[in-house]
């Protein structure tokens, strides 16, 4: 009778330090967006928020190094590889929990909140906020445009975040090319449709990267911009974040095909990465539809 070898990885120090990592970059965040808030400069929390990236970078590169290395080792089993398989399934559920949460405040916001406060329903109150109050979205118009000013104007869906649109649903269709190309074993092709995956992802940061900055100097649209702001930053942001992520994923798969690991049998870790990317893709569809078009 023959049983399954499951292999156990020794102890590891990388999760405690990514943990590290993570809350330096949380917390310099956090007094990064009380700062510009609050109408000072960034200081201490971009100080605090570029170290945390930096350190979370090094660790995934440690990290990412050690997974391949126990991978090429040919010590990981039928069983481990299904380990991995729920492992990437649970994160990718925790990631679309996490941004339901920011869709549904959303949702609370416009749907509810908003209209409670111009009268409407049951629980509505006219004026509370203000004399005059008028329910609409987004909320631009404040009794003191000086104390609290809203947007000057909102961004137009059919310039950079259309383009935008486009350029990630091709992305998806590219390292599916891509991932399609590495099962009938032409490396080849996987090496040129990943790298259009990961430029396609480039451009995409780059082009938001312009909008936030026409936001900010052009439109008044900033995180002190109300309830408006605070969301669009929020949900846009978190996303941005998210393609980062995917986008240095995709770097390392594509240095490894290039290395020559991965088979047409053997390569979960390429498809673990694009089924991250295809999450990202549709993540943006909605912040597209519901942030930026209704």
């Amino acid at each position: 009778m023959t049983t399954d070898i499951y292999y156990v990885p020794k102890q590891s120090r990388w999760p405690i330090l990514a943990s590290i990592a993570l809350f330096i970059l949380a917390y310099g965040a956090a007094s990064l967006i009380n700062a510009l808030t609050a109408g000072s400069g960034g200081g201490l929390g971009l100080s605090l928020l570029l170290t945390g990236a930096f350190c979370l970078g090094l660790i995934l590169v440690g990290w990412f190094s050690n997974v391949i290395h126990e991978s090429r080792s040919g010590l990981y089993s039928a069983q481990m590889d299904r380990s991995y398989r729920w492992g990437m399934s649970w994160f990718i559920f925790s990631e679309v929990m996490f941004f339901a949460a920011f869709f549904g405040t959303l949702f609370y916001v416009r749907m509810l909140a908003v209209p409670w406060l111009g009268g409407e329903g049951d629980k509505g109150v006219s004026n509370l906020l203000w004399l005059g109050f008028q329910a609409q979205w987004p909320l631009m118009i404040t009794p003191d445009m000086n104390a609290f000013p809203g947007p000057k104007e909102i961004i137009d869906p059919w310039h950079i975040p259309f383009v935008n649109t486009v350029i990630l649903l091709s992305s998806s269709v590219t390292v599916t090319i891509a991932h399609k190309a590495l099962k009938l074993n032409r490396r080849g092709h996987v090496v040129g449709w990943l790298l259009a995956t990961i430029l396609l992802g480039v451009i995409f940061l780059s082009l938001q990267a312009i909008e936030y900055v026409d936001a900010y100097q052009e439109m008044g649209l900033t995180l002190q911009a109300g309830i408006y702001g605070a969301t669009f930053f929020i949900l846009t942001g978190f996303h941005g974040l998210h393609v980062t992520l995917g986008t240095f994923m995709l770097f390392v798969i594509w240095l490894r095909v290039l290395k020559g690991h991965f088979d047409p049998e053997h390569h979960f870790a390429f498809e673990a990465v694009s089924w991250y990317w295809h999450f990202v893709d549709v993540i943006w569809v909605g912040l597209f539809l519901f942030v930026y078009i209704f």
